[in-house]
């Protein structure tokens, strides 16, 4: 009697714009990695993003390949071979990322907002870039997965055609959120199949809870230009932007307050944060270094180590916002897109959500007293968030495994089991009961 063959070790690979000093998209990473560490050990695990190797090894175990050909390449070449060595890349990048996905069963986009373009992305660039690794996993039937990914209009014509071509190749969609999938609908996209999970960061274990020291404000800054459509205005919006955060943090050190400067993104953010300290010494040169400092967080785990001790958080990026919340610290977002109102929301804190474009100093010290006055109110409806979306994301897991792992190969987005009766709008429900 013949032996039925063992079974097939799983090669899986994660996708995206990961381990190059993002948090939150890294935190994602992080909470897949688990998932898969506790339902899949025997699945060997890489990654294709930012990261470089020798830090993905030692950080997460596993290797990385890189994003771009031409990365290789940055701050190393200008003038006239600048161009032509960047439009070569373009072409490898195509087969270098097909024969990527080609050598995996799963590939899995964890988290992030590959589907929106709330901040400044051109066509030709990273969506460009998403549809190769979707079109590669249909052709070599490879599952391609998009978990708990953030979404949104996209007026461009061109980004918004690939981020669609993108999203019907893949055989799993989930979205972070009610409005992303809500956003894909009228984007045209079938959604009748698809799930909304809440972030993946909420699947990030989380230290031991602080309330923190009332007197202590985190204040998150970022290198922030506007969206998409701001182009021409945006070295306008980043100088107001500054200017504003600057004067917040003055009018906190002045009253009293000892503030904490943090950034988001370690490539791009602290440039901002130490500006704004620079500024405030200035202005007050009498100032101990304990009244206002700016640390790097070089992971997610240093962002939440360091917004533990810390009473209030005042913050830009989603994933800060979003770490503030895990940490159940009462929290001001200064968004720029629909996915804080609908994360403030989820999480209880809806009056506390301003816009990064158009908030004023004053309304922010508004709202910033009144979060004061409502600290154990605030704390036990995001505790309650909490708890709430860790069942979620369990109930994810679980159905991801089935799709991606169980039964045929990936032939689709349309063919992907329906969602659990605790899936399609678990967050919403559960929070909200």
């Amino acid at each position: 009697m013949n032996k039925p063959p063992p079974p097939k070790t799983p090669k899986v690979g994660l996708f995206g714009i990961l381990g190059s000093g993002n948090s939150g998209n890294d935190a994602s990473m992080e909470t897949v990695l688990d998932y898969l560490a506790a339902a899949h050990p025997d699945a060997i695990v890489d990654a294709m993003g930012g990261g470089t190797p020798d830090q993905m090894r030692v950080r997460y175990g596993i290797a990385i390949t890189p994003l771009y050909w031409y990365s290789k390449y940055e701050g190393r070449l200008s003038g006239p071979m600048a161009a032509p060595v960047k439009a070569l890349g373009k072409g490898l990048d195509v087969f270098r990322t097909m024969s990527w996905v080609r050598r995996h069963d799963v590939v899995i986009m964890p988290g992030t907002g590959p589907l929106e373009l709330t901040l400044p992305v051109r066509p030709w660039g990273y969506p460009f870039t998403l549809l190769v690794v979707a079109l590669a996993g249909r052709i070599f039937r490879t599952k391609v997965a998009l978990v708990s990914v953030g979404a949104g209009p996209v007026r461009q014509r061109t980004s918004r055609w690939l981020s669609n071509a993108t999203a019907r190749l893949a055989c799993y969609r989930s979205y972070r959120d009610e409005h992303s999938l809500e956003a894909m609908r009228a984007r045209g996209i079938d959604t009748s199949r698809d799930r909304v999970y809440p972030d993946l960061v909420f699947g990030v274990p989380t230290p031991p809870y602080q309330p923190g020291d009332l007197r202590v404000v985190g204040v998150g800054v970022m290198a922030y230009y506007g969206g998409n459509d701001d182009r021409a205005r945006a070295a306008e919006i980043h100088s107001s932007y500054v200017q504003k955060m600057t004067q917040f943090t003055s009018w906190l050190v002045n009253s009293g307050h000892r503030v904490q400067l943090f950034g988001g993104d370690s490539k791009f953010d602290w440039d901002v944060a130490d500006q704004v300290l620079a500024a405030v010494r200035r202005e007050r040169p009498d100032l101990g270094p304990a009244a206002v400092s700016a640390e790097r967080a070089d992971s997610y785990a240093d962002l939440m180590r360091l917004m533990s001790p810390i009473g209030t958080v005042v913050a830009t990026r989603y994933h800060n916002v979003m770490c503030a919340l895990k940490l159940c610290k009462p929290t001001i977002s200064l968004g720029y897109s629909q996915k804080f109102v609908e994360l403030m929301t989820d999480m209880g804190l809806a009056e506390f959500n301003l816009s990064a474009n158009s908030f004023s100093v004053a309304q922010l010290i508004e709202q910033f007293e009144a979060v004061k006055t409502r600290h154990a109110e605030l704390r036990q409806r995001m505790a309650d968030a909490n708890a709430a979306n860790m069942r979620a994301l369990d109930d994810q897991f679980t159905v991801l495994s089935q799709v991606l792992f169980g039964g045929d190969r990936g032939d689709g987005g349309d063919k992907a089991v329906p969602a659990s009766p605790r899936g399609r709008h678990a967050a919403e429900s559960a929070i909200r009961r």
